[in-house]
């Protein structure tokens, strides 16, 4: 019997509710459907995954508030997220997954436009906004629309109703997020950031500023290892797994001690459409670029894989997000994006699967 072991950008809830690093053990596939009779069902099931995002988010918020920690403190456990902890997973998910086990071209091909979509779309209707918006700002608006909680939530998700195809799912949408979608996010703030710097000059400088941070190389060495199938030896493996598996919990305590004090005065609008663009938006892209592919016989032709990518792209934004936009002085609106879209996604997401058992758009 064939076994795919994956890990995962985070970690993962199992359908019976136990926690455990994402080691998935994925069997070839066989038919299935969603196996949830209700919507009532499902909400429970979804609530049971995503509530211990809102109580790591309010145990960061609690511990900030009652001066256990400070903002500051956020800040540098932000860091150590970004510069230490995610590195280390993102090379650990790579370095520990099969390359041939990915390249489902169809579902990547998919996955890719229907997210590249949403970022063109997002800066389109960005540059329709009044007044001056920082350039900055304008990728951190779009991340959130276009980067997905896959390990946190997606999977979890896939587990209750595409078990069939939750593990190989999951390793094509680190692919496409992880080697494509966040770097090309990172870059683009990296450019605004260097404006001042224009032209083929100021290109360069931001490719090399990018390939500078340690979760691009993390990218890299994750890759080499992947493809020439290296090993690494198991004290250092082991270690590389202890630092991979703090980055969940903490990227979601800082989300709740930046919340504290935070003015959310005048952010409505723009907090609402990302949460638009995210549940709403994304989905119904990835799902269009699926047809348009199918169109010209490129897509998978399995429904069960093309549901979900959708399902994916519905899930909320990625748990690190508020870190990311950390290093760049995003963090207070991405902050409060990360819990609203949380909120927001416990029911978009069950309607989501509802719809997806009583429909019959992809066979």
């Amino acid at each position: 019997m064939h076994r795919l072991i994956l890990s995962g950008l985070y970690t993962n809830a199992s359908s019976n509710g136990q926690w455990f690093d994402l080691k998935v053990a994925q069997t070839p596939l066989y038919p299935r459907v969603l196996h949830t009779t209700s919507l009532h069902a499902q909400m429970l099931d979804i609530l049971s995954i995503t509530t211990p995002i809102y109580i790591l988010i309010l145990l960061g918020y609690v511990l900030t508030r009652v001066g256990f920690f400070s903002k500051a403190d956020m800040k540098v456990l932000g860091r150590l997220v970004v510069h230490v902890a995610l590195p280390c997973l993102v090379f650990k998910s790579l370095s520990q997954s099969s390359v041939s086990e990915v390249m489902n071209v169809g579902y990547l091909l998919a996955y890719t436009l229907g997210s590249l979509a949403v970022i063109v779309l997002g800066y389109f209707v960005s540059s329709f906004k009044r007044g001056a918006v920082n350039p900055t700002f304008r990728t951190f608006w779009v991340m959130g629309m276009s980067c997905s909680n896959s390990g946190f939530v997606g999977y979890p998700v896939l587990l209750l109703t595409l078990a069939n195809v939750a593990g190989v799912a999951l390793a094509m949408n680190m692919v496409v997020e992880n080697l494509l979608i966040i770097p090309l996010l990172l870059f683009l703030a990296q450019k605004s950031e260097n404006s001042e710097h224009v032209g083929v000059k100021g290109l360069i400088g931001s490719l090399l500023s990018l390939f500078k941070k340690p979760f691009i190389l993390s990218l890299m060495g994750g890759l080499i290892l992947s493809i020439f199938e290296i090993k690494l030896a198991t004290p250092l493996a082991h270690s590389v797994s202890l630092l991979a598996n703090a980055s969940s919990a903490l990227s979601l305590m800082v989300i709740g001690g930046v919340l504290v004090d935070l003015p959310m005065r005048g952010l409505g609008p723009k907090v609402f459409s990302v949460v638009v663009g995210k549940l709403l938006v994304h989905p119904v892209m990835v799902g269009l670029a699926f047809l348009a592919l199918s169109d010209l016989g490129l897509a998978s032709t399995d429904p069960s894989l093309k549901m979900a990518a959708i399902v994916f792209a519905a899930t909320p934004t990625m748990g690190i997000y508020v870190t990311l936009a950390q290093d760049h002085g995003q963090e207070d609106f991405a902050a409060i994006v990360s819990l609203v879209v949380t909120i927001a996604s416990f029911f978009t997401m069950s309607a989501l699967l509802w719809t997806m058992k009583f429909t019959n758009v992809f066979h």
